[in-house]
């Protein structure tokens, strides 16, 4: 029976090998896949696929997930979540860990988009739990404590104090949006503290916002209110970045919230990390929102670079080039590569990214300028969502490992 379903599997790959990626990046106990559909296909069966192949990798290596992704329409979340429960489960694997579904609508409308997730050696890996529910990971990682907080959305009507008014469309001018904003960055600042970190540790964040476009000022509004009263937003003349790398896009979810986070946090953040500015690029906060350009965390002979969402946005903090696509993704790619320059690494060392394209047909493009630049094989997935500015027709977050060495991670500013 098992050889049946390899079999089907392995002619089911053969068969979808043109029109889906699957990435695979390991190095020093931590690994990245990243599983990708470029044109129509059926939902359950690409996530039976793609989770095969997943679970494949984490049983060979000995790996458990700690951060985990998934795009796609939310007409298709209860199949893909079926597939991904049942074929865990065949595995020997606990489907039950926290994961984070984003309608991330794929460029033909609908269906399953991709799956992003980040695996550690099972040494040394707990669940974090919150009010009995699986949140989050916790692990060591060369003595190193790193937690990743998932699918952090604000408490429902029954769990807050004050109660709060059901999720529900429409809202935000009502000043209910920015109060489940409010409520789920507090809710994260308590559960890292239950686990021994704070908001300060935090290295970097995504923000899944509804209706990104109505509300993204009311949003950064309360961000910028309540990082204040943790402690980390600069000042005028503040040079010291604490500011988490961050994505903030636009991203439904199945339970109807405004607002959907993930963060990784690492403790005693301030011996091996570092927030990075963009020379080419103003520092987001100087125009109100509250996020550093990147951060790089030490680990051993590695750094692990958190890229925050990147769009053509100029040293002033200026769109660049509206309506113009083509020139907007060289633009992206320009501003990312200059963080990736600081560092000593390049575009070549991203092991995970997310493209968010305005317009669907902006996909096939994006692909083609990446092709160009020697990114044949991009390991991104890629869905249509607005970003933070109408203008603004495409962003690129991404994760990339890079060799360095101790001695070397030293000389570029690590205490």
């Amino acid at each position: 029976m098992m050889q049946h379903i390899e079999d089907s599997i392995s002619s089911l790959i053969q068969r979808r090998s043109g029109h889906m990626s699957f990435h695979v990046f390991e190095e020093e106990g931590r690994a990245f896949i990243v599983a990708s559909v470029k044109s129509p296909a059926d939902a359950r069966e690409t996530a039976v696929l793609f989770y095969t192949q997943i679970a494949e990798v984490l049983s060979e290596r000995g790996m458990v997930v700690v951060h985990e992704r998934i795009f796609g329409s939310l007409s298709v979340e209860h199949d893909v979540m079926s597939a991904r429960r049942q074929t865990f489960t065949s595995f020997g694997i606990s489907p039950e860990n926290s994961v984070t579904y984003i309608e991330g609508t794929p460029p033909w409308g609908a269906g399953l988009a991709g799956v992003i997730i980040h695996a550690v050696k099972a040494d040394d890996v707990w669940t974090i739990m919150d009010s009995g529910v699986p949140c989050g990971r916790g692990w060591k990682l060369n003595g190193v404590t790193h937690l990743v907080l998932q699918n952090i959305q604000a408490p429902s009507r029954k769990e807050s104090t004050p109660p709060i008014l059901p999720f529900s469309k429409g809202r935000s001018e009502e000043g209910l949006w920015p109060l489940q904003a409010r409520l789920m960055i507090e809710r994260a600042e308590r559960i890292l503290r239950q686990n021994g970190a704070s908001y300060k540790d935090v290295v970097r964040t995504w923000f899944y916002l509804s209706d990104i476009l109505g509300w993204y000022a009311a949003f950064n509004k309360v961000r910028n209110v309540t990082y204040g009263e943790f402690g980390i937003m600069p000042g005028p003349d503040d040079s010291n970045l604490l500011l988490p790398a961050s994505t903030g896009i636009q991203g439904e979810t199945p339970s109807g919230a405004a607002c959907a986070m993930d963060l990784i946090a690492v403790l005693n953040s301030e011996n091996c990390t570092r927030k990075l500015s963009n020379p080419s690029q103003l520092d987001a906060f100087r125009y109100g929102s509250a996020f550093a350009r990147a951060s790089v965390v030490r680990n051993g002979s590695t750094d692990l670079m958190e890229i925050s969402g990147t769009a053509a946005i100029d040293e002033h903090g200026v769109s660049l080039y509206p309506g113009d696509i083509r020139a907007q993704i060289n633009c992206t790619f320009d501003k990312v590569a200059a963080l990736f320059k600081q560092e000593g690494a390049g575009l070549k060392d991203i092991c995970s990214a997310t493209v968010f394209v305005k317009q669907p047909e902006f996909a096939e493009i994006f692909y083609e300028m990446a092709a160009a630049r020697g990114l044949v094989d991009f390991p991104c997935v890629c869905i249509v969502a607005d970003v933070c500015r109408e203008e603004l027709l495409c962003e690129i977050d991404a994760e990339a490992v890079v060799k360095t060495g101790v001695k070397d991670s030293r000389s570029r500013g690590f205490k």
